[in-house]
């Protein structure tokens, strides 16, 4: 069905490339007016000239800067929190640097565009919060993905909780958890491992679908959650994975 988020006004972050990006060029072909937030000037400037997105420059762990765009933007009716960071190791290869920055991007960040995108959406008594959390979460452990988990675990309980504090006030909150997605962050970090054909044929041969997914896959269970005709789910967690955590 086309068009079934006619006008609605959509803020999704991370939205210069991958899942994000995705997600945004979906959202439009379904007559959103989409607002496409990254940190990444040069990510953003290929969205400078799509018609229905108002590219934003942001940082989601910048306070202040989530407080303006709110404030500048009151009438958002969907939040998708697509930002996030990747980072490698175990719990004794973590720097407490790295620790924070992956708190700070994965789950600060959402905390931070929840706290200041909702009180609007609960002014008006209805909104849509969409997390992207992860399968190596809280559903599956994954070699040297410590922090990552941890943090990611995180979203999806933060997603729980969210939906059931506001689920009588018209906000519905969800997650989706991505399995492996072969996405430009991917793409680097199969370059920084040194062998990126090998690297990339063990990920391959850890799916049980024999490929790994795709953005635009993911993005299609964004504008399932964002439409009203799965108006009565709210509070779950989507996972998107290939049949891996089978």
């Amino acid at each position: 069905m086309e068009n079934r988020m006619q006008n609605r006004l959509v803020l999704v972050t991370g939205a210069g490339q991958g899942i994000g990006l995705a997600a945004v060029n979906r959202l439009v072909e379904q007559g959103a007016r989409v607002l496409a937030a990254d940190r990444n000037s040069e990510t953003l400037d290929s969205l400078s000239d799509t018609p229905r997105v108002t590219p934003v420059l942001l940082d989601v762990t910048d306070g202040a800067a989530v407080s303006e765009v709110a404030r500048s933007h009151p009438g958002i009716d969907t939040l998708v929190n697509c930002a996030g960071y990747v980072a490698n190791g175990t719990l004794l290869e973590c720097s407490a640097e790295e620790f924070e920055l992956a708190y700070q991007v994965n789950l600060f960040g959402i905390f931070t565009m929840i706290k200041n995108i909702l009180p609007n959406m609960l002014a008006r008594k209805k909104g849509n919060i969409i997390n992207l959390a992860s399968t190596v979460s809280t559903v599956k452990a994954a070699p040297s993905r410590f922090a990552y988990s941890v943090f990611k675990g995180g979203v999806i309980a933060l997603t729980k909780s969210v939906a059931l504090d506001y689920i009588k006030q018209g906000i519905r909150c969800n997650a989706i958890s991505p399995g492996t997605i072969d996405s430009p962050s991917l793409q680097q970090r199969l370059r920084d491992t040194g062998d990126y054909a090998g690297t990339r044929a063990t990920f391959i041969a850890r799916q049980p679908m024999g490929r790994l997914g795709l953005p635009d896959e993911v993005a299609a269970a964004v504008v399932f959650l964002a439409s009203d005709e799965v108006g009565f789910l709210t509070g779950e967690n989507i996972i998107i994975d290939g049949g891996f955590t089978l």
